[in-house]
């Protein structure tokens, strides 16, 4: 009875993480945006935003929002094309619409009294990540001040385009520089926030990216999966967070770059090799639980953490894409990026905490259920890992 149980538990298993995972599309983070903001005050008065904005949602956003029907056609199609000069000539034949629409979302006031904002110069296309941006500056004249509020509502959920927009904003003001991460739940910031604000805004942005990422979440289920014992998760954790580590630092600071073509496909890829690899053990009869007392790892144990270390680098790109922060050095946005860091490991953690007791509960309950139950959750992630893996590479 207890072997046809787990065999009942890991079949359901298999399939809930199938149907489920299936539906989901080959970029995990596809269905949200990032707008980037950097602000400076080049005299007393005067604030200057440059804006990041991903174009295609802009010129839908905008078109739908000031009813030009005209920039939605011009737009769209300079997208479809490629066609990156017609892109920026598109933005510059409806200034107006995609101004009226950005300055009435994102807005800079002085100790409360709201600034003027007109657009500086024209539209610029930059790509990030393969993604076609559009960068516009945007002057405020101010009241004098000895603080600057930041609010931005660009691209809510109500207008059904995309969820969960977040606004990275930095900034140099009012003898101060730092940095905040704006969302619905968020939606401003003062230049004289308090440290222990600026850290809850990466902290938790770091956490909502984890939650949100699908791929990361694979990977952390396949390396709970497929550790045996306690101590070789936190290994595989410890491993894959030193990992992430440094290139999510060294990308964030701009000194490394990949593109998403190359890396989304490799953290794909990542989520079925790790996935399959307790099933190499299946096959080869390795034992699921042992309980001798120490801390060494056999051969196989070594090599694990060899994979999931490089794989983890490979992560850390994801993240730092995801953040999209490209600077020069400072404190400041090094304080931002380890924050951000730590909110991603607490979730991780957290997940640990509460799936592996389960898991164990179940190989104490059932001695059927360690290979079942890990041959069902490892095949099923291997799977999305693969099809990902194909889409990717073929642009899907």
């Amino acid at each position: 009875m207890p072997r046809r149980l787990a065999q009942t538990f890991a079949v359901a298993v298999f399939a809930a993480v199938a149907v489920l995972l299936g539906g989901f599309p080959a970029q995990a983070h596809g269905f949200s945006s990032t707008v980037y903001a950097d602000l400076t005050s080049p005299e007393r008065g005067h604030v200057r935003a440059a804006l990041g904005l991903e174009y295609d949602l802009l010129v839908v956003s905008a078109a739908d929002a000031q009813h030009d029907d005209p920039l939605f056609r011009q737009g769209t199609a300079a997208f479809d094309a490629r066609d990156t000069p017609a892109q920026a000539a598109a933005l510059r034949a409806h200034t107006r619409s995609i101004g009226d629409y950005v300055t009435q979302r994102f807005r800079v006031t002085a100790d409360g009294q709201a600034c003027a904002a007109t657009p500086d110069g024209g539209f610029t296309i930059e790509q990030r990540d393969g993604v076609p941006y559009a960068r516009m500056v945007l002057d405020y004249r101010c009241p004098e001040a000895e603080a600057h509020e930041v609010s931005s509502t660009l691209f809510p959920d109500s207008e059904q385009y995309v969820r969960d927009t977040k606004t990275i904003v930095t900034y140099a003001l009012d003898l101060t520089s730092g940095s905040a991460a704006l969302d619905a739940q968020q939606p401003s910031m003062s230049t004289h926030q308090t440290w222990t604000a600026r850290f809850w805004d990466f902290f938790r942005l770091g956490a909502e990216h984890l939650l949100t990422g699908l791929d990361h979440l694979l990977f952390l289920l396949a390396l709970i999966a497929g550790s045996r014992r306690l101590r070789e998760i936190v290994l595989a954790a410890t491993t894959f967070t030193l990992a992430h580590s440094v290139t999510f630092v060294l990308a964030a600071l701009g000194l490394v770059h990949v593109p998403a073509g190359i890396i989304e496909p490799l953290i794909a890829l990542s989520i079925a090799v790790v996935a399959a690899w307790p099933l190499w053990r299946l096959k080869r009869g390795a034992p699921e639980l042992t309980d001798d007392g120490h801390f060494s790892l056999d051969r196989a144990g070594w090599l694990r953490l060899g994979v999931v270390f490089c794989f983890g680098l490979f992560h850390g790109l994801g993240f730092a894409s995801s953040l999209g922060i490209d600077a020069s050095w400072s404190w400041t946005l090094l304080w931002s990026l380890l924050v951000f860091n730590l909110g991603i490991e607490a979730v991780q953690l957290a997940i640990i905490a509460l799936v592996f007791p389960l898991l164990a509960l179940l190989r104490r309950r059932s001695p059927a259920a360690p290979r079942w139950t890990t041959g069902a959750i490892a095949a099923a992630v291997s799977v999305v890992g693969l099809t990902w893996f194909v889409q990717r590479v073929a642009g899907g």
